[in-house]
């Protein structure tokens, strides 16, 4: 073990980091290709004769079930992961993604079977949210023990950056069908395609993820019997409460930059301020690709820097660049995209700042109750906080257009205050390099 923190990186971390980056961004986009689709879905899985809004609100209702299904999955893929291994967790997560997303492409509709195809719907999505509720995390702990100690912001910052790719993998596939087929031929069978390609590209990863090896710190704690002797769930909530505390707004930090920026964003910009879609889907897309690159950045500078200094000038940042988004948006930028680019890109970039949480986390456990930690306070914060985020901004928007900068705002401060708490706290030593 002290060799293994010692060296540089080598073949196989690379190896490792490319193979759970990529399963990561094709399992990212298995759960988040149902937003893109809800229109479709909607109109597909329940009847014609409610509500245009009523037939929306259950297709969503649907889609927050998958939020809702995460803590229970990922407790039940942690607790194994920390008895019995990292990599047989890592590779169940993916196939239980596959599995679904493929089936929703089969899936009859509501003419063919009536209300059973929103109930095979809804089930598909709750196997949706269990298998995302354990990749994530368990993505995070993977990567983390396998790279040796002084580069293990470089390999979450990565990870993390993959898994955004996934959102953009989503929005390119979707803009090209709904570009290639008419709106007939989508509701007819073209809606099928993202799920099928779904599903193959969740088996083709799956297949990949047999080349992974178990992680050398899960190894060590084998050799030593020094793996959990109770319940991993309950020495986290016994003897891990910060840790819980800072994770959970961590948490909370991270899905208002990917929920609010980068996913309610384009609708946002075509309904407030009537943007074209054609043009804030470019924009969305090249603001996610900065993403990724603020990710992987935020990820290195922990590494060379602190996670505690990264927290405070990366939350001031998200605060400058979000605000300066929204107040551009507010005062009409429709015929200058090359601006709109501009500042949408930045913003994206300003979002990297989530490289920086699972950093903290994986340092904010130990490696015996690690994966449990990370997963029970993540995934409970993200039900929470991803659920009720579109409603706070919604409701929000009565008062002012500017409600999602003041959101950000808010959260930009919750970092700082954050940043200056770690920097106190076992917590902070451990994030820094010498930890």
């Amino acid at each position: 073990m002290p060799q293994h923190q010692t060296r540089s990186l080598n073949k196989q971390d690379y190896k490792t980091l490319s193979l759970a980056s990529l399963g990561g961004a094709l399992e990212f986009y298995d759960f988040i290709i149902f937003v893109f689709f809800a229109v479709v879905l909607g109109e597909l899985f329940f009847p014609d004769d409610i509500p245009a809004w009523l037939r929306q609100l259950q297709t969503f209702g649907i889609f927050a079930a998958g939020y809702l299904a995460r803590p229970l999955g990922g407790i039940i893929m942690a607790h194994f992961g920390d008895l019995f291994g990292r990599k047989k967790m890592f590779t169940l997560s993916i196939l239980l993604m596959a599995l679904p997303t493929l089936c929703i492409g089969l899936l009859p509709t509501y003419d063919t079977v009536g209300i059973a195809a929103p109930l095979l719907l809804l089930l598909m999505r709750i196997l949706q949210g269990a298998a995302i509720g354990g990749e994530v995390p368990g993505a995070w702990v993977f990567v983390s023990e396998h790279v040796p100690r002084k580069y293990i912001g470089f390999a979450c910052g990565t990870l993390a950056g993959g898994l955004a790719l996934g959102i953009l993998l989503g929005s390119l596939i979707a803009t090209a069908i709904t570009t290639i087929y008419t709106k007939q031929e989508i509701l007819s069978w073209a809606w099928r395609l993202p799920f099928f390609l779904g599903g193959i590209f969740g088996l083709f990863a799956m297949r990949l993820r047999r080349w992974l090896h178990e992680t050398p710190i899960f190894k060590e704690m084998q050799a030593r019997k020094a793996l959990a002797d109770e319940l991993p769930l309950k020495s986290v909530i016994r003897d891990h409460k910060h840790a819980i505390i800072i994770s959970m707004l961590l948490t909370w930090l991270l899905s208002a930059g990917i929920v609010v920026v980068i996913l309610m964003a384009p609708a946002y910009m075509q309904t407030v301020f009537h943007l074209e879609q054609a043009l804030t889907l470019k924009a969305n897309s090249l603001a996610i690709i900065t993403l990724s690159i603020g990710c992987m950045l935020a990820g290195y500078l922990c590494d060379t820097w602190s996670a505690n200094k990264v927290l405070l000038a990366g939350s001031l940042l998200l605060a400058a660049a979000t605000w300066f988004f929204y107040h551009t948006l507010s005062n009409s930028i429709s015929d200058d995209p090359v601006r709109l680019f501009s500042i949408y890109t930045m913003a994206g970039f300003s979002v990297g700042i989530i490289g920086a949480v699972p950093f903290i986390m994986v340092h904010s456990y130990p490696p015996e109750v690690r994966f449990s930690g990370i997963s029970f306070s993540y995934n409970l914060a993200y039900a929470v906080f991803g659920g009720l985020t579109p409603i706070a901004i919604t409701l929000l928007m009565k008062y002012t257009p500017l409600a999602p900068a003041y959101y950000m705002l808010l959260l930009s401060a919750v970092g700082v205050l954050l940043g200056l708490y770690l920097s106190k706290t076992t917590i902070g030593d451990n994030t820094k390099k010498s930890g």
